[in-house]
């Protein structure tokens, strides 16, 4: 089990800001995270589309798509963000 974390636009858009996730050996990845979630349809594949601007990091280190997950880690997926 895995516990995912939503933060700023995300969390409005998707109406959640945690939930836990059972790994299998399909999801074994960042990247499989992802894909997971956007075949949930409407604004999951809205908000994880390709070319959107998401960040994501794994027991607080940011990760990319190859990243793996393990039991018990947390994923947190958030917008870049911006200083001025």
């Amino acid at each position: 089990m895995i516990t995912v974390l939503y933060f700023a636009r995300l969390r409005e858009s998707l109406g959640l800001d945690r939930e836990q996730i059972e790994l299998s050996s399909s999801l074994s990845t960042v990247g499989d995270l992802i894909a997971h979630l956007r075949a949930r349809g409407g604004a999951w594949q809205t908000e994880l589309a390709p070319g959107k601007p998401v960040r994501i990091a794994v027991d607080q280190d940011m990760a990319n798509p190859a990243t793996p997950l393990a039991d018990g880690c947390e994923v947190a997926l958030f917008p870049p963000v911006t200083g001025g």
